[in-house]
């Protein structure tokens, strides 16, 4: 049986709305003229999706080969399209990492496994998107 997700968007005044995620609330607001937001954007949230996902993946992995490693931060930067609808066009995944020079090529294995097996954010943004990525190994 497949899973179903929901979420529920509920406008709060301008142009901002809150999500409920499983109930965790979500602030989301858009700049205008005369309008300064309160929070993030929508657009945005899609990039720290995609962070998140592959980042449990590359945790996941890393515990399991058993390495340890420490301040680990996944960076995203896009590029979107002109005119309406403006969607991402191309977007880039850093990694930043600190483990030992040893298990820098199961830092690699582990990203190349959440990119082409398990992520699904990743398999989405791929069907609009062009997706690439670093590594960074920091001492």
């Amino acid at each position: 049986m497949s899973k179903q997700h929901f979420t529920s968007v509920k406008h709060k005044q301008g142009m901002a709305f809150e999500a409920d995620i499983n109930g965790f609330k979500i602030q989301m607001d858009v700049a205008s003229d005369t309008h300064t937001p309160e929070a993030p954007s929508p657009k945005p949230f899609m990039l720290a999706a995609l962070a998140g996902c592959t980042g449990v993946d590359i945790v996941s992995i890393l515990d399991k080969m058993r390495v340890t490693y420490s301040d680990l931060t996944i960076d995203t930067t896009a590029q979107l399209s002109e005119g309406n609808p403006s969607i991402y066009e191309s977007a880039t995944v850093i990694y930043s990492i600190r483990l030992a020079e040893a298990d820098r090529d199961k830092m690699d294995k582990a990203v190349k496994l959440s990119i082409e097996k398990y992520c699904g954010v990743w398999a989405m943004f791929q069907t609009f998107c062009q997706l690439s990525y670093e590594i960074r190994f920091t001492d």
